[in-house]
């Protein structure tokens, strides 16, 4: 196994994302769905442009998730103030039951790839994790 910080990013990105979906299987949420579901329970009601932002999701790859989410009635979007040009997007009843699963299977990867790990190593880690991300997110 390679021992690069792109490979070993790489890797644990995949691991969560295979074992979040395979947790959500009964749902039928889809790739993308979760990650929607998430940050819309703090971000209810926001625009479309506004989730592409927060979740780093392309807008027409978002439009695609967003359209099949609508068809299976977990979000609607709704007109607000007249505005034609911009719609928000609310959870419904079934996605906020959705979104508590999501929820439910984020904290069982985190506490599970977490395990062993004392808080202190937790806290300097997250804290690092966070440096890097930022150093990345801010490269010319």
């Amino acid at each position: 196994m390679d021992d690069s910080f792109h490979y070993l990013s790489m890797i644990n990105h995949m691991t969560v994302q295979k074992k979040l979906m395979e947790q959500l299987k009964d749902t039928g949420l889809t790739l993308g769905q979760p990650k929607v579901l998430d940050y819309l329970k703090d971000h209810d009601g926001v625009s479309q442009k506004e989730i592409a932002a927060g979740c780093l999701i392309e807008a027409g790859s978002l439009t695609s998730i967003l359209n099949r989410m609508e068809e299976k009635d977990l979000i609607e979007r709704k007109m607000l103030d007249g505005n034609r040009r911009t719609f928000h997007i609310f959870m419904t009843e079934s996605g906020k039951k959705n979104q508590k699963l999501v929820e439910e299977a984020f904290e069982k990867i985190e506490k599970t790839a977490l395990n062993g790990i004392s808080e202190e190593e937790q806290k300097l880690f997250m804290e690092i994790f966070y440096r890097i991300y930022r150093n990345i997110a801010d490269m010319k």
